[in-house]
């Protein structure tokens, strides 16, 4: 045998030995999947090895077969609307699995309040949103996170200021002096939510809820409707909003989760204003048009314009945004926790402007027996804010960086920054831009502390008993100074050109004690009833106080105790108070046909002894058709429920003490003494929303697809507003009860599961989207006579009224016809038809109530991939730019920039524009019309994100759990007719009567952020 045959033959052997080997190191395992509610067999289940792309599905009968490899190795088993399930093999052949369902889908226990339920059984609106849609979002606060999440809720963020205002309404405004914020609580603990600063930057407020870190949320719930919503009575008129903090699992093994944050901000979009050359063009015209000499006001061609500086890329920048987290989680069958700590340091766009955030998260839950046991949850934060004035401040940075005239620079030849007393300082009315943005001092230190204690103990059977006691503390220290190189410390004469300095402290804590007792049962196998009864206590306490220095030696000494007069200061000290009963019972029929009802006793400080308990009962009822026999048969149906609901719910959130007649201190001629401040009203009582819902909830193909659609109808009496008195009384008007406002709207929403082979790690992609539609109106007020608000304007009386037959909102001013194309003057509607055009031509010229909201979320994953995009818009409402009243001012005065839309002015007769011509000293051309109103719709690419999960098989080898490493994107891409930079933002933060207005306000920011997150 000659050497090749001996090769050949031991090649052939070789590889029968390799292949034989290899087959040998797999094996099959069978099994079957079965229902765990019924046993039911389970076709089309994805069963998959783990960590590998091989798998295969369940067959008609539930059973299936895999070629696994011999050792250790771990199948998984998904199905839509099931609880996924992982089973270690070991040395089996066969494995038998149960799915149960997924408690995310119909069987999710969802927080109602006081109480919880399965989402399946909730006659309430209720939305419930979970933290995966928000958690690549680097939002500062969880009011930012509801953003076209929920179907009725309207989220407004008014600028785009770090830790800046955010106005939050849900199904429409229900008052017009009281607050329309719904009630924010977490953990059970109703929190602060308006500015706790005490100076004014502007229209734009401070945020109190961006304390917060919505990193460590587990779960949102909107209440929307009154069965929802009554438990919390007089608070609930505008909806409530229920965040549950993450807490520790049972018998989970301790696990710990980094995650780092970084990137960069820019703003949106810049206001395209004119150059040196072109404005110079522009005010030589309007001088001319006025029969002036142009040189003789110093208007001369290649002077004037020598400097070109643009304003706005001098006090804008890109700014960094950086968070990073470590949490810890874990627990036994006795004990659990959670516990977290976190950083966010953003710099806003704006020089000098920027917000950092340390805060920290401990729970604690405890299993002390059978009967008993305890928890706790404390957060804990604490805020730096550095404030730049904006809006329609004069001495603004952003709004002053609009208006310069870009013949000024903001240094010298030095480098040194032009201030009161240089040649080239531009003083009134925009000053240096730059120096207001460096100079001055305007940092506010936050604190807040939330913490809670809570005890449980089953009495006996069914019946436990839970008493929890609760802390909101909120503390703002202001402390601010003002250089004399800076227009209030410098150039505003009553100050003394000295510098100016302003100390404010604002303390704000609630306490709070609720008791509830529950009882659940369920006999016979057919009826289920649940009963709640509870009382609370709640007691709320502010301080605050405040100093004033001027006349400081020089700038390098800029606190109080250093100023020569100190001539103001004050302090003040004010509570109030909330005794409540409540109670809740719900009942179901072999849960086909379900009720409650539910009520509220409160008794508030805030109203006159006779008025000062209020009662607020919801009823609703539910009939789950699907349990009927004759739909039974359609199989691909998983669940449909028909509910409504009926009740009333309140609103006393207005100040302290205005039942009361008030005194005050005063003095005349050097004494002091007391005088009236308001006049009393024993009979001020609660305003009261009526509220009527209908829904229909529907879920097929296991959940492939749901379908939640609502209509409502609420109205709103005994208005808290004041009532007008004629100003010979001596005052202006006092608190009463008075008109009414209606809100009518339609709600949808949808979710589906468009494409699903995650079982085999394909492609999954998921749908959301919510639409809403809701009608505001004013119905009555104490008479049909316009009351006014906004900002004065040009030619007429104010920007905004409030108007029986109208909605909060709209829009007051002339209703501009156009340009005469033969004079370039502008032409006006002459409403009264007397022959002039005066203030009396005035009439409602449109809304800033959007006719329709929504937002759609798309998330796809493949594999190790997942990527996420959210649109957010809104259509049909109405934004005054407010603004151009001085940006395309035509001519009215020379102190200000122009926006390119001036370069489409008249010029000469025949020319057909929206523009009037420019004339110098002309107002009329700019009274307050409809030329300023724009349609204010957007749709806007509100947030992308594509994370890439790292394979295990890496992870394994440095003992980490899982890693994610991600890109997200915010505000990447806007359409839309509005001229301004941004369409979203509202100068009035928070104003009900007068929202929809952009007067110098800082647009929104893009943001891009890279992530990663790691797991052990």
């Amino acid at each position: 045998m000659n050497h090749t045959l001996l090769k050949s033959i031991f090649s052939f052997v070789l590889f029968c030995l390799v292949v034989g080997a290899s087959f040998a190191q797999n094996r099959v395992i069978t099994g079957k999947v079965t229902a765990a509610s019924d046993g039911s067999s389970m076709p089309g289940v994805n069963v998959t090895l783990k960590g590998s792309p091989t798998g295969v599905t369940t067959d008609g009968d539930g059973n299936y077969r895999i070629s696994v490899p011999t050792g250790k190795v771990t199948l998984v088993y998904s199905f839509i609307g099931m609880l996924p399930q992982e089973v270690n093999v070991g040395n089996r052949a066969s494995v038998n699995v149960e799915l149960a369902e997924n408690p995310t889908q119909l069987t999710e226990v969802v927080v109602t309040g006081y109480n919880s339920t399965q989402k399946k059984d909730i006659l309430g609106s209720i939305t419930s949103i979970s933290p995966s849609k928000f958690k690549d979002i680097p939002v500062a606060g969880f009011d930012q996170a509801l953003q076209g999440q929920a179907a009725g809720v309207q989220v407004t963020q008014s600028s785009g200021t770090p830790g800046g205002g955010v106005a939050v309404r849900i199904r429409g405004n229900t008052s017009i002096s009281a607050s329309n914020r719904p009630l924010f609580v977490v953990d059970g603990i109703p929190v602060m939510d308006e500015a706790i600063s005490g100076r004014g930057f502007g229209g734009q407020n401070d945020n109190s809820l961006s304390f917060v870190n919505p990193n460590d949320i587990e779960s949102m719930q909107v209440l929307k409707d009154a069965s929802a919503k009554a438990i919390y009575g007089s608070r609930a008129a505008n909806g409530v909003v229920l965040i549950t903090t993450k807490r520790g699992k049972n018998n989970a093994r301790t696990s710990v989760t980094v995650d780092a944050q970084r990137g960069a901000i820019d703003i949106v979009k810049k206001v395209d204003l004119l150059n040196s050359q072109e404005l110079l063009e522009l005010q030589r015209e309007a001088v001319t048009n006025a029969g002036q000499d142009p040189d003789r006001r110093g208007l001369i061609a290649g002077v004037t314009d020598a400097v070109n500086t643009d304003w706005l890329d001098e006090v804008l920048r890109r700014g960094i945004y950086q968070q990073y987290q470590v949490s810890a989680s874990g627990g036994n069958d006795k004990t659990k926790f959670y516990i977290s700590g976190a950083l966010r340091d953003e710099e806003g766009v704006q020089l000098n402007n920027r917000f950092t955030r340390y805060s920290g998260t401990a729970n604690f839950d405890h299993k002390i027996n059978q009967r008993a046991s305890i928890g706790t949850n404390v957060l804990l934060a604490f805020t730096t804010n550095d404030r730049v004035k904006g809006d329609n401040f004069l001495d603004g940075v952003y709004s002053g960086a609009i208006k310069s005239l870009p013949w000024f620079a903001p240094y010298n030849e030095q480098g040194k920054l032009y201030g009161p007393g240089s040649p080239n300082y531009p003083g009134f009315p925009n000053f240096n831009p730059v120096a207001q943005a460096l100079l001055p001092r305007f940092r506010t230190y936050g604190t807040k502390i939330l913490a809670g204690m809570n005890a449980q103990y089953e009495i006996i059977k069914n019946l436990r008993l839970n008493s929890k006691i609760s802390l909101d503390y909120n503390n703002s220290e202001e402390d601010q100074y003002e250089s004399s190189a800076t227009a209030i410390g410098g150039f505003l004469p009553s100050v003394g050109g000295q510098g100016y300095g302003v100390y404010i402290t604002n303390t704000l804590y609630t306490l709070l004690n609720s008791n509830t007792l529950t009882y659940d049962v369920a006999f016979n196998e057919k009826h289920h009833l649940n009963a709640l009864l509870g009382a609370e206590i709640l007691q709320s306490k502010n301080r605050n106080s405040f100093a004033t220095g001027r006349v400081f030696p020089s700038d390098d000494f800029t606190y109080i105790n250093s100023a020569a007069v100190q001539d103001q200061a004050g302090s003040g000290f004010a509570q109030n108070g909330l005794l409540s009963g409540f109670g809740e019972f719900r009942y179901d029929f072999k849960e086909k046909y379900l009720a409650t009802f539910t009520a509220r006793y409160d008794g508030s400080s805030r109203f006159g002894p006779s008025r000062r308990f209020g009662f607020f009962p919801s009823f609703s009822v539910g009939w789950r058709l699907s349990e009927e026999p004759w739909m039974k048969s359609l199989t691909f149906v998983q669940d449909v429920k028909l509910r409504a609901s009926y009740g009333y719910t309140g609103n006393e959130r207005i100040g302290n003490f205005t039942y009361l007649g008030t005194w005050g201190a005063s003095t005349y001629s050097g004494a002091t003494g007391v005088s009236p401040n308001n006049l009393n009203n024993p009979f001020l009582q609660w305003e009261r929303t009526r509220e009527a819902n209908v829904g229909l909830d529907a879920s097929f193909w296991s959940g492939r697809l749901s379908v939640i659609l609502e209509a409502y109808d609420n109205l709103t009496d005994n208005l808290l507003f004041n009532q007008p008195l004629p100003l010979t009384t001596g005052f202006g008007g006092f608190q009463g009860n008075i008109g009414n406002i209606a809100n009518r709207g339609l709600e949808l929403t949808i979710s589906s599961v468009n494409i699903d082979h995650s079982g085999t790690r394909g492609l999954r992609w998921n749908t959301d989207l919510n639409l809403s539609h809701n009608q505001n109106k004013v119905v009555s007020l104490v008479d049909d006579k316009p009351l006014f608000r906004g900002y004065q304007g040009n030619g007429v009386s104010a920007t905004n009224v409030i108007l029986p037959g109208h909605p909060l909102g709209t829009f007051w001013g002339l209703k501009a016809l156009g340009v005469d194309v033969a004079t370039g003057d502008a032409l006006y509607e002459d409403f009264n038809k007397d022959g002039r055009i005066t203030p009396d031509d005035a009439q409602v010229i449109g809304t800033a109530q959007p006719l329709l909201i929504g937002g759609l979320t798309n998330r796809i994953s493949w594999r190790n991939f997942d990527l996420s995009f959210f649109f957010q818009f809104t259509y049909g409402n109405k934004i005054l730019n407010f603004a151009n009243t001085t940006l395309v001012n035509t001519g009215a005065d020379l102190e200000n920039n122009q926006t390119r839309a001036a370069l489409r002015r008249w010029q000469k007769p025949g020319d057909v524009t929206d523009v009037p011509r420019y004339v110098l000293g002309n107002t009329f051309n700019n009274f307050h019309s409809s030329r300023f109103l724009e349609d204010g719709s957007y749709l806007r690419l509100k947030n992308v994100a594509f994370g890439y999960n790292l394979p295990s098989r890496w992870l394994n080898k440095v003992k980490i759990n899982n890693a994610r490493l991600y890109v997200t994107g915010v505000n990447l891409w806007t359409l839309t007719a509005y001229s301004g930079a941004d369409p979203e933002v509202s100068t009035l933060d928070g104003s009900t009567s007068a929202q929809g207005i952009d007067f110098f306000t800082l647009p929104q920011t893009r943001n891009v952020t890279v992530g990663l997150t790691i797991g052990f």
